[in-house]
């Protein structure tokens, strides 16, 4: 029987979960790391290739045991690689999707030529760009490199002139690299984020929207489903998502970001890629996320994404220990610790909302002390 294989571009914890729930599909994989990249998470669990710069790409292809198709882990990867791995395999998503996505403006604008809405934003190049685009859209403000931004890296908020005067320093030291988007401050309730699948063919399924609770930029806590989410916001998320993946042909899974604000439903961010705040699936669904993301590249049936409990996921940042209270299991990523590293995840299964907000406190509490917070 000929073994089915997938590629990945990206050797870190996503990579290691998509290998961990396709395996048992009998899907083999092999993973590109690009320069110097940690290979850690994914040893053991297929051929690790390097790819260096002036890699002859079909020996690259060879060398992963020639994939039946390639994905990517995340999407601040190389486009042009992406593009010169097509010559021999499908890419899902494809190249267009990363290169929309890893450039904020690029995505802003993609999502609008949907049809979709989007906090008001506009383009800076330089700090008198954005005091210009500051003085347009008023405070509060949002400051974002294009490129190169998460987890709260490259981004700030800013409240007043002396706020935008105190980021100058910071912003000319690195003006010369990068570009910027400046985003109106939006009055919301809570952000929330949907994940979906797509196979080539247009087959579309989608998860129970999760709430998302982070601290400093980071993820720290995904509540699935959404607590007091009606009908009608789980059905708009849902369009959105699918005009998107529709549109642009996509196949994978897509994350979707959004804030639920006082004007309806905004997107915030895209990902090309399993989540963060969809790694609740990987005890709280039918089908995780991940497989139904290896399915979907392959052209396999989607799996049932529905939940029966409340579902919540707590990230471990910057803590590597196992804790003793009472969990759906705990997933250790094997990566060296460091403050602030997302080092694992456990997630919390319980039949009402209200029994899982206090067992979320109390799993807070056990990770990071008397704050719930990391350090």
């Amino acid at each position: 029987m000929t073994v089915r294989r997938v590629g990945i571009v990206g050797c870190g914890q996503l990579a290691q979960m998509m290998a961990q729930e396709g395996r048992p599909l009998g899907i083999a994989f092999s993973f590109l790391a690009e320069g110097d990249e940690n290979t850690g998470c994914v040893e053991g669990l297929g051929t690790i290739v390097h790819a260096r710069e002036g890699s002859d790409m079909e020996a690259l292809y060879r060398a992963m045991g020639s994939p039946e198709v390639i994905t990517a882990e995340r999407e601040q990867v190389s486009v042009e690689l992406l593009r010169a791995l097509e010559q021999f395999c499908p890419v899902y998503p494809r190249p267009d999707a990363f290169e929309k996505t890893q450039h904020r403006v690029r995505e802003k604008t993609a999502i609008t030529a949907a049809g979709l809405p989007v906090s008001p934003f506009v383009p800076a190049n330089n700090y008198d760009e954005i005091c210009a685009a500051v003085e347009k859209l008023g405070y509060p403000a949002f400051i974002k490199s294009c490129e190169n931004g998460y987890d709260g890296k490259n981004q700030w908020r800013v409240d007043s002139d002396e706020a935008l005067a105190a980021i100058r320093d910071e912003v000319l030291a690195q003006q010369d690299e990068q570009e910027y988007v400046v985003e109106q401050g939006v009055n919301f309730s809570r952000e929330v984020s949907l994940i979906g699948a797509r196979t080539a063919d247009g087959n579309v399924v989608t998860y129970p929207l999760a709430e998302n609770d982070h601290y400093r930029g980071t993820l720290l806590v995904s509540t699935a489903p959404a607590p007091h989410v009606d009908e009608e916001l789980q059905r708009t998320a849902q369009e959105y998502l699918s005009t998107l993946m529709n549109e642009w042909d996509y196949v994978g899974v897509l994350a979707m970001e959004c804030f639920v604000s006082e004007d309806g439903l905004l997107i915030n961010e895209l990902a090309p890629r399993v989540h963060n705040s969809g790694h609740w699936t990987l005890a709280g669904a039918e089908t995780s996320q991940f497989e139904n993301h290896i399915r979907a590249i392959l052209g396999m049936p989607l799996g049932d994404t529905s939940a029966e409990r409340p579902a919540v996921m707590i990230n471990m940042l910057g803590v590597d220990k196992e804790p003793s209270q009472p969990n759906e299991g705990v997933w250790l990523y094997g990566k060296s610790l460091r403050p602030g590293r997302k080092m694992g995840h456990v997630i919390l299964l319980d039949d009402s909302q209200e029994a899982l907000a206090a067992r979320i406190d109390t799993m807070l509490a056990e990770l990071y002390g008397e704050t719930r917070r990391p350090a």
